[in-house]
């Protein structure tokens, strides 16, 4: 039997959440195999590792997600320090709950390690899954259509979104359209995917060891602003947009870091 959230089979229950997102990483790690292939790089290395990147970046997104709680969880007892009292619900990922700032956070140390363990280029690495990281996102998102959230104010645009009464904000219960922030964040993934694949082929001499990566830490920070502004329920550490707070930094260093790269450190090599 399938429902609106996932397929029952037997006493199995398979939620489209969990399958949309392990759809993401699979088909992120096709496209890192083939980009590998390309460079002529070890790409067992990538599939020993894989289940092992995977994990260490659930871990991060759901450490990320309890850290920084949405203002209607917190309203509705869901804090950090909740989630820290009762580890069943810490774990369980059935409904949602994975931050993509905490996914990279978690997933980029575990193959630096693995990489330093086997002897393989980290920086050339991460430059060719940044790409398939950005497709992963780009389908995973998904997921917060199927579980209706991720949506942005309320709207009357042909695109928007109907967002069903139980899972609209108390002070919104009256509106049913809104912004669909997962589909915006996707398509601004998919293009990500091109722009860093393109990049890959086109410069790929010319380029650096981890340029790639530091791209897509300037384009996702870029969406991930912007969009934080049409989001009714943006997580908030200490009155601050968590999000948003850490984007910024992240896209200032990253873009710093290319810049001083190509700029300043080939000068003083010349």
């Amino acid at each position: 039997m399938i429902d609106q959230y996932g397929i029952h089979l037997g006493p199995l229950y398979l939620r489209f959440y969990g399958l949309i997102i392990m759809a993401g990483a699979v088909a992120g790690a096709y496209l890192a195999d083939w980009l590998a292939q390309r460079r002529k790089m070890n790409t067992d290395f990538l599939w020993d590792s894989l289940l092992w990147i995977i994990f260490a970046g659930i871990v991060g997104a759901r450490i990320w997600h309890i850290l920084t709680p949405s203002p209607s969880l917190v309203a509705s007892g869901i804090t950090t320090q909740y989630y820290l009292t009762h580890p069943l619900a810490a774990i369980n990922l059935l409904n949602g709950g994975l931050g993509i700032p905490g996914a990279v956070i978690g997933g980029v140390p575990a193959l630096y390690y693995l990489a330093k363990r086997r002897k393989q280029n980290f920086l050339a690495w991460v430059d060719v899954i940044a790409p398939a990281l950005a497709l992963g996102q780009a389908i995973g998102r998904w997921g917060n259509f199927v579980n209706q959230e991720l949506y942005g104010a309320p709207t009357d645009l042909p695109w928007a979104v109907t967002i069903d009464p139980a899972n609209r904000l108390p002070e919104f219960a009256n509106q049913a359209t809104y912004h669909p922030i997962f589909l915006y964040e996707s398509l601004w993934s998919l293009g990500t995917v091109f722009l860093l694949v393109w990049l890959i082929r086109a410069y790929g001499e010319r380029l650096k060891d981890g340029d790639v990566f530091l791209v897509y830490l300037i384009t996702y920070p870029v969406i991930r602003i912007l969009l934080d502004f049409l989001r009714l329920d943006a997580s908030e550490v200490a009155g601050v947009n968590a999000n948003q707070a850490l984007m910024a930094v992240v896209l200032v260093l990253a873009l710093g870091t290319l810049i001083y790269r190509h700029k300043f450190a080939d000068r003083k090599q010349a």
